[in-house]
């Protein structure tokens, strides 16, 4: 994973909303399409951009793939922007 793949996939706008999608809990890719008026191959496209940037796993159960966050991805960003941002004090 690096950090060019993620801001890659996070300049989507439709990417980010299923990434606020699923900080509810794991979801399917229909479950996902609902909320977005695109076609399944468009939504397979979003969901495979964003796993290849590592901000979601799947998990094959039964029949459906399930999509969940990967917080170890999400925090490794939030870390470096922290970190980046630093600790200034203004007075």
């Amino acid at each position: 994973m690096g950090f060019q793949q993620s801001f890659k996939a996070l300049s989507d706008g439709t990417r980010r909303e299923i990434l606020n999608l699923l900080k509810e809990g794991p979801m399917t890719a229909g479950e996902i399409g609902e909320h977005f008026p695109v076609s399944g191959a468009t939504m397979s496209h979003h969901l495979a951009l964003l796993k290849e940037a590592g901000l979601i796993l799947s998990e094959k159960k039964g029949k459906y793939i399930y999509y969940e966050l990967n917080m170890s991805v999400v925090d490794e960003l939030l870390s470096w922007i922290t970190e980046l941002k630093g600790e200034r004090h203004h007075e």
